[in-house]
């Protein structure tokens, strides 16, 4: 029913007038949230960066060069293996290859055959560069990563073929790569309950590691029994705005290197999204035997 009187129209803009000013203040309110997340966000970002850790370097004997092998796998089951060689090319460069493939049931469901090279300064430990090829049944995938002071530059193929290169530019001071964040860590006294906090870009995103050492045990793998540094490993991811993610398919790791003169990757157990696999030495020769 139609209502025009000035009774009705009176009561309507009672009505109206509070539930307009409700509207208002909420969206004020939103606003104000709003404001206050970004600068929590902005705040805990520079939070996070300045715990990272400073020291450069360590003092500690740096690794002779030497040939590994590994087996990867889950519940003491080999989906993988793979191999590395270290060598100390000239007096102030290290470098790593490796390469690594799937074997038995776990290649006959899913093959993989996958390339690493990466590079980094004897005296600094900083990455220079890496490439990783990863090869599928239906893809090959090639990742190379440049490094400088400032930052990383990264090149990316996708394609059955050889595809177009995709590059994206990631700028962070002193950025680790894989290769290059094992050594500084390696290089650190490694006292225990001390706590290693670096930014890493493994390949295609970067990462804050956190690494604790929970101290030393007694350790047994197919190469041996070692003496061995017990470590704790925690990913987050780190957004565009610099803004600290979970990580999607990682959730920790723990890790073991030996306790001497070497240490040596012994083992790595790392919790995923599909549960616990592991990284396991089966074998190391130094090429030059003391």
């Amino acid at each position: 029913m139609k209502t025009n009187g000035p009774f009705e129209r009176g009561t309507i803009g009672g009505r109206l007038r509070p539930a307009k000013i409700s509207i208002l203040i909420r969206h004020r309110i939103q606003q104000a949230i709003f404001a206050f997340l970004a600068f929590c966000s902005s705040a805990l970002a520079e939070n996070w960066e300045s715990t990272l850790s400073r020291d450069p370097a360590g003092n500690f004997p740096e690794l002779r060069p030497l040939r590994a092998s590994y087996r990867f796998g889950w519940s003491g089951f080999t989906a993988a293996i793979g191999d590395v060689h270290f060598t100390k090319p000239s007096q102030d460069k290290f470098e790593l290859d490796g390469t690594g493939r799937t074997i038995g049931l776990v290649r006959a469901l899913w093959k993989f055959d996958g390339n690493y090279h990466a590079a980094a300064s004897a005296g600094t430990l900083r990455p220079s560069e890496t490439q990783q090829i990863e090869n599928y049944r239906s893809k090959k995938i090639v990742t190379h990563l440049t490094f400088t002071n400032n930052g990383v530059t990264r090149s990316r193929t996708e394609d059955k073929g050889a595809g177009e290169a995709k590059t994206r530019q990631f700028n962070f001071p002193n950025l680790f790569d894989l290769f290059s964040a094992m050594l500084y860590l390696r290089s650190q006294p490694l006292k225990d309950h001390s706590v290693y906090r670096v930014v890493a870009y493994p390949a295609t995103n970067a990462y804050l590691a956190i690494v604790s050492v929970i101290g030393r045990e007694k350790i047994s793998v197919h190469a041996g029994s070692y003496s061995a540094i017990k470590l704790d490993l925690q990913l987050k991811r780190i957004g565009k705005h610099r803004e600290l993610e979970p990580h999607r398919k990682f959730r920790r790791a723990t890790i073991w290197v030996s306790d001497d003169a070497e240490r040596l990757l012994l083992r790595i157990e790392a919790q995923i999204f599909v549960g616990t696999v592991f990284a396991e030495l089966q074998s190391a020769r130094f090429d030059n035997p003391k």
